[in-house]
């Protein structure tokens, strides 16, 4: 039998294991509703989300195993606002809390915050929440072109969506009222609405049967576990101070870039932004919430990624970024793309960082996620559709092994399927495959991108914002590794590159392609085991052509020149001069 918590006593050590335990689980139980019941691909297929539990003072106690760093780590400090809008004894059972202001979260006003306070014996014990990519949320269809926030859409500060009287009607119609996609946004707020129910109940319950009045003391010891595990990560590398640069494609051709300098003292980590470009003037800014969300998961992922993610995790990472700054924008700075500068922050500090971790680390990765948004609405369009997908290219190469192809670094979110782009749209997906030579060469090859091209049935014109980056600035290699291929996006109807960022609209016969960037390569190409490069191009990752340029060997296909089908015992592979079969010294 486990002891219960005694204000001044030291919690049982089992009852924090079996709470910890039972929290993970109900917090995928959470997410799984919340997928489940939400009305969007963006959350329902795509898993634009994060679902998180909180103890009474609004610390994160623990995450869903799914979920963006971007959402949860801003919630789990954004938090802090909630918490503070609302003096003691001002909120009551039933109600629901709502907000997408970009500085208290997740740093742009298409994700919706939905914050639910839990009380048990009328005593406020817990928070559960959960923040989603809303479909569309106004103003101008996503995408960098604004010049304030304010031209973005509809910015909700921290409200009041439900009381135990039930609904905000007035405040429900605004938002119907606001966005292109009223019943597919306010669906997905239902979805999270419900979702933080099905937490709060099944913390009830464990609470009931652990025979806990509160779950901050125990709360605390889980917390203080992640913390500890993270500055003992920490104390094992060399003091000092570690320096990287990166270059975003930025907007219109002005490039941003991007500084961090590292401190290593002990068992704490100072990362200081210091260097890095003003903010732009269009939509590409990164609030400082979103900032430290990406900083404290790169720590977290390159020296513990075991560590259970939690507020404990983020005391020893300290981040600093200058105000005005594009990594600390100032209100009302547009920020509706940060993501295309956000999700460059890992690969940055791992290039600071890799001098001193022994293991390695990757290289650069596509990093943005390339995310379009297709719009169908013209005045006879019988079914006007407004639809967000998401793509990635490839991850860099690893100390130990290749980059994964095709995978949404440092995001996590998913593609969503064909049928389901064709089902709800007339747009076609005609061509979907892996970009082949995409991956920068290295002894650990990076990630492949993808090709994919989409039109659309139907006589009618359509738009598309393509928020994508690494068309100007490709992934650099690491260790010897060479950079990755960089990305395109064109009209094949006209054969004319299409502007980034911004909205472009497209004759009904208009087939866009997009090339998605690849990863950069880990080590000297050349130190490739000459078996691994005729793999390659069998599998066709890597052409003949490129086999011999990059790594020095020259592959011939000896088998039937009719053959659909080649495996790798059909070619045959010759190291050139000076290049070792095994990949050592030639």
């Amino acid at each position: 039998m486990t002891s219960l918590p005694t204000p001044g006593r030291p919690v049982d050590p089992v009852l924090i294991g079996l709470v910890s335990n039972r929290l993970h689980s109900l917090l995928d139980e959470q997410q799984t509703a919340l997928v489940n019941t939400a009305f969007s691909p963006v959350v329902r297929e795509c898993l634009d989300l994060a679902c998180a539990v909180f103890d009474s003072r609004g610390r994160m106690v623990g995450q869903s195993s799914g979920g963006t760093p971007g959402h949860i780590n801003a919630m789990a400090t954004g938090m802090s606002h909630i918490v503070a809008k609302y003096e003691p004894g001002a909120l009551a059972e039933g109600d629901v809390l709502i907000t997408n202001d970009p500085w208290m979260t997740a740093g742009q006003i298409n994700d919706i915050t939905v914050a639910t306070p839990v009380f048990r014996a009328g005593r406020l014990v817990a928070w559960f929440a959960s923040c989603c990519h809303s479909p569309d949320i106004g103003g101008r269809i996503l995408s960098a072109a604004a010049a304030e926030v304010f031209e973005e859409g509809l910015r909700l500060p921290i409200l009041k969506l439900r009381t135990a009287a039930g609904p905000d009607r007035a405040l429900e119609e605004l938002i119907r009222a606001n966005v292109r996609t009223p019943d597919e946004t306010m669906g997905d707020i239902y979805a999270q609405v419900a979702a933080n129910q099905v937490g709060a109940r099944s913390l009830d319950r464990m609470m009931g049967e652990f025979g806990l009045d509160d779950i901050d003391a125990v709360a605390g010891e889980i917390m203080l576990r992640s913390e500890t595990a993270l500055r003992d990560a920490l104390r094992g590398l060399r003091d000092g101070r570690y320096e990287a640069r990166m270059t975003s494609d930025g907007f219109d051709g002005r490039a941003l870039d991007l500084a961090v300098a590292i401190t290593v003292s002990g068992d704490s980590v100072e990362v200081d932004y210091t260097g890095s470009s003003p903010q732009s003037a269009h939509g590409v800014n990164v609030v400082l919430n979103y900032t430290r969300a990406y900083t404290s998961f790169a720590i977290k992922a390159a020296l513990a990624p075991e560590v259970p993610h939690n507020a404990g995790s983020f005391r020893p990472v300290h981040v600093t970024a200058p105000r005005g700054s594009v990594l600390n924008c100032i209100d009302p700075a547009p920020v509706a793309s940060r993501h295309l500068v956000g999700h460059f922050l890992p690969s940055l500090l791992f290039d600071a960082l890799r001098p001193a971790v022994p293991e390695g680390l990757p290289a650069p990765s596509s990093d943005a996620l390339w995310m379009t948004v297709w719009r169908g609405g013209e005045m006879d369009e019988t079914q006007p559709f407004t639809l967000t997908l998401f793509g990635a290219g490839g991850v860099g190469g690893r100390p130990d092994k290749d980059g994964l192809n095709t995978t949404g670094f440092p995001t996590g979110v998913r593609a969503a399927p064909t049928e389901v782009l064709e089902t709800l749209t007339p747009l076609v997906q005609r061509r979907r495959e892996l970009r082949t030579d995409s991956g920068g060469p290295g002894a650990h090859r990076g990630g492949l991108g993808q090709v994919m091209r989409v039109s659309r049935r139907g006589e009618h014109g359509w738009t598309v914002n393509a928020n994508v980056d690494r068309v100007e600035h490709p992934a650099p290699g690491a260790a010897g590794g060479h950079r990755g291929a960089t990305g395109e996006v064109t009209d094949d109807a006209t054969g004319e590159r299409l502007p980034r960022k911004q909205l472009v609209r497209l004759a009904p016969d208009s087939v866009v392609h997009l090339s998605f960037p690849g990863g950069g390569g880990y080590g000297d190409p050349w130190r490739r085991p000459v078996a691994r490069v005729l793999e390659d191009v069998a599998g066709g990752y890597v052409s003949p052509e490129a086999a011999r340029e990059h790594y020095g060997v020259e592959v011939t296909y000896t088998g039937d020149p009719g053959a659909l089908v080649r495996p790798p015992e059909s070619y045959t592979a010759v190291p050139l001069p000076g290049r070792a079969a095994d990949g050592t010294a030639g």
